[in-house]
């Protein structure tokens, strides 16, 4: 372990998360829940709040109650699934109760989104829950609803043997959805083409009670860490990955 990871894990600093709370099988975090839809915020870091947004509302009341731009519209538009438009236009709830409108949410020319007013934000959205980060520091959030698939596909993109040998069946979906939220996160932040996600992305081992790890990304012969935080909130993973 110590051969693999080096010393340049030990500055790695997290925010501690109180104790797990009945029917939570990981941290439940700091913060509120409220009526549904709007779900929870929670304090991720100092710096870092993560919130959510149950998605109960039918298309059609969704759409109706929040003002998009034109582009937001045709973006709208271009998506085929509906579970896509509903969680765009969650997130688009979540904004408007942060106080924010959809012309405040921007993207860059590679599609990465931005607060207006300078702010780091990412977003997320999985079949029942939208989610967004807003941050002073740079990150990534990933949300995955813990579906038995992840355990077919699990040896294409993480080393199952040290992750998930001596769990049980519900244990490894667990920390399978975890991994696989991982490395989505942490390929927001970079955002290049040629990252693999067994090869060039690989987890320190963790117990997810714990709720938090480093990931680290090798690749173009440079090596970065990654601190991590995630949640579970009912059966979704919520990760959120920052930039060293």
């Amino acid at each position: 372990m110590q051969s693999f990871w080096g010393d340049d894990v030990k500055g790695i600093e997290f925010t501690p998360l109180p104790p797990p709370q009945k029917g939570f099988p990981l941290l439940s975090g700091l913060g509120y829940t409220a009526q549904m839809p709007f779900y929870e915020t929670i304090h991720i870091r100092p710096q870092t709040q993560l919130h959510l947004w149950k998605i109960e509302e039918p298309l059609d009341s969704l759409i109706a109650g929040v003002p998009l731009q034109d582009h937001s519209l045709i973006r709208l538009h271009k998506l085929k699934s509906e579970v896509h438009q509903k969680g765009f236009l969650a997130v688009r709830h979540l904004l408007q109760h942060l106080g924010f409108s959809d012309a405040d949410l921007l993207y860059d020319a590679s599609g990465k989104p931005h607060l207006s007013h300078g702010q780091h934000i990412s977003i997320s959205h999985s079949h029942g829950f939208a989610a967004v980060a807003i941050s002073n520091e740079n990150l990534g959030l990933d949300v995955e609803a813990m579906r038995p698939k992840v355990l077919k596909i699990a040896p294409r993109f993480m080393d199952v043997d040290t992750h998930l040998s001596g769990l049980s069946l519900a244990e490894q979906l667990q920390k399978a959805t975890i991994i696989w939220s991982i490395k989505e996160a942490v390929f927001k932040i970079k955002n290049e083409k040629g990252i693999s996600y067994p090869s060039h992305i690989r987890e320190q081992p963790f117990d997810p009670a714990e709720g938090s790890t480093v990931a680290r990304l090798d690749f173009k012969h440079q090596t970065e860490l990654f601190p991590v935080q995630f949640i579970q909130r009912e059966d979704y993973i919520f990760v959120c990955v920052f930039e060293s």
